[in-house]
């Protein structure tokens, strides 16, 4: 579904640039996979990461297009430091793939078509409880979650991936709540590391056992 995009709110004053903002968002919650075009000419702004943000939110697979890249002036190493330059700007969100297409000349844009059809295929990809258990229990071990503030050790024991429309990890542990923010983005980047999910928000809950 394709819409006319996001506006800044301080530039919604007419009822069509309203709706068409209710209607960008209708389309993410209602996607599969979203493609977020970007402006070569102008770049990642705020209002891209706002989209972005809520594709993240609403676990939906994303595809960052760089489009008209045909306007761009550039050589065999531009589209590298390109990408290398939004990945770092994306931080803890370099997960997603980055194509570079041009919607005029259709550069790429097969391309682009096939990217959404993998995304799809790794947003559904199930890993086995017995072999989830033998990669993600070594990493804890090797870097084992911070103690409570009471000294009591914190211990991971089991791990399981559930969720039909999107991947959620779920950990059994003894103080889930003791869990920080810092040591969930390690898992997350431990499951990335061993089992992909490239360009897939997914979810990594806590359950007491």
């Amino acid at each position: 579904m394709d819409t006319a995009g996001l506006r800044k709110k301080s530039r919604i004053k007419e009822n069509i640039e309203y709706y068409s903002s209710v209607r960008t968002l209708r389309a993410i919650a209602d996607s599969h996979i979203v493609v977020l075009l970007v402006d070569a000419v102008q770049g990642f702004e705020s209002q891209e990461q706002k989209i972005l943000e809520e594709a993240i939110q609403r676990r939906k697979g994303v595809i960052i297009a760089i489009n008209k890249w045909d306007l761009v002036e550039k050589d065999s190493n531009t589209a590298k430091f390109y990408e290398k330059a939004l990945i770092q700007k994306l931080g803890k969100y370099d997960y997603f793939p980055v194509i570079f297409i041009s919607a005029l000349t259709k550069q790429r844009i097969y391309k682009l078509i096939d990217m959404a059809k993998e995304i799809q295929q790794e947003r559904h990809k199930k890993i086995t409880t017995s072999e989830l258990n033998d990669v993600m229990l070594k990493e804890i071990e090797a870097y084992p979650p911070p103690s409570t503030h009471t000294g009591k050790e914190v211990k991971i024991k089991f791990v399981t991936q559930v969720g039909d429309n999107y991947p959620v990890f779920l950990f059994f542990c003894n103080y889930p709540k003791n869990i920080s923010d810092q040591y969930r983005r390690y898992l997350e980047k431990a499951i990335r590391r061993h089992f992909g999910f490239k360009g897939v928000p997914f979810t990594i809950s806590f359950k007491e056992k």
